[in-house]
């Protein structure tokens, strides 16, 4: 019987210095955490002032997502034997140079999708990898300062997809007007004389026009995070039917050596391109679209993957 209860006393004791012990140990960690939580502060704050130096700043990131299926006898989809695949491709960067009197600032945006379905079952069918997302933003914004905060400046942004039909259409905004810098990685530019040009073969529904064009532009590092989110509006003075805006957001966020996991969706609305494929995919004997009868649905698009920050 004594030795059960010294048992017993025994094992209350380790129970005891292990719950202690393991207290402990997440009370050093949570003071860890406070300490990394006051180094990365004054890292940022450190960050902040070089991003304040006149001189160059370059950077980029992208990510790269991509699927690969097989079925074989799975009678629950409309496919039972078939391959499918999934590739894309995202790329941002940037090259801006900041100085005393004046700015320039440059951005890449490209995003590429290509997507593949095989139906074994069907020997005509199309089993290539087809484009499903194309997307390329190519921007140059310079500007004179009036103060730290107000520019008068000039962009030319320039608009297209390069896997299938390149510059058809294509868009090229040039226009005049001034940029706000609120804060240091915001900039907002309202240009109300702004031509848009647009590129495209044979006769179509495309039309340059003069308009206004506004851009907001948000890119910023945080440790591990990478960040961008811009908005592309041109306002025609000719039709609202010529009128377009853009918005794309991409998110990276480093795990390891520069690699991490990232994720960019898009949205658009163009009442052109609507109106283009509305016409391109039309049936026979369908009567020919047009601005006032066509859905002009949103576009979107979206990308999850890896990622990769230089």
């Amino acid at each position: 019987m004594k030795k059960i209860v010294l048992g017993v006393v025994a094992l209350l004791a380790m129970n005891i210095t292990v719950a202690q012990t393991l207290e402990g140990l997440k009370a050093e960690k949570a003071s860890k955490k406070d300490s990394i939580a006051a180094i990365q502060k004054r890292v940022d704050a450190i960050q902040g002032k070089i991003d304040a130096i006149p001189g160059w700043k370059t950077g980029a990131f992208g990510t790269i997502g991509a699927t690969i299926s097989g079925f074989n006898n799975w009678y629950a989809k409309g496919a039972p034997n078939s391959d499918a695949g999934n590739i894309g491709i995202t790329a941002n960067a940037f090259a801006n140079l900041k100085e005393a009197k004046y700015f320039w600032r440059n951005s890449l945006n490209v995003n590429l999708g290509w997507v593949k379905i095989d139906d074994k079952d069907i020997d005509t069918d199309d089993d290539s990898f087809r484009s499903s997302t194309d997307v390329f933003t190519i921007t140059s914004l310079y500007g004179q300062k009036l103060s730290e905060k107000f520019a008068i400046s000039t962009l030319g942004e320039y608009r297209t997809t390069i896997i299938d039909n390149f510059n058809d259409p294509g868009y090229l905004d040039v226009g005049l007007g001034a940029t706000w810098t609120p804060i240091a990685d915001l900039v907002v530019v309202i240009h109300p004389l702004n031509y848009n040009f647009v590129f495209s073969s044979g006769d179509t529904v495309f039309e340059s026009s003069l308009g206004a064009k506004i851009v907001a532009d948000y890119t910023r590092q945080l440790g591990k995070v990478n960040f961008k989110t811009n908005l592309s509006l041109f306002q025609s003075y000719k039709s609202a039917d010529y009128s377009n805006w853009t918005w794309t957001n991409s998110f990276g966020y480093t795990l390891w050596k520069g690699i991490g996991l990232g994720f960019e969706f898009g949205l658009r609305n163009n009442r052109q391109e609507a109106l283009n494929y509305a016409i391109s995919n039309l049936d026979t004997g369908d009567p020919t679209p047009t601005f006032d009868s066509i859905d002009n649905d949103l576009q979107t698009y979206w990308l999850f993957g890896l990622n990769y920050s230089f």
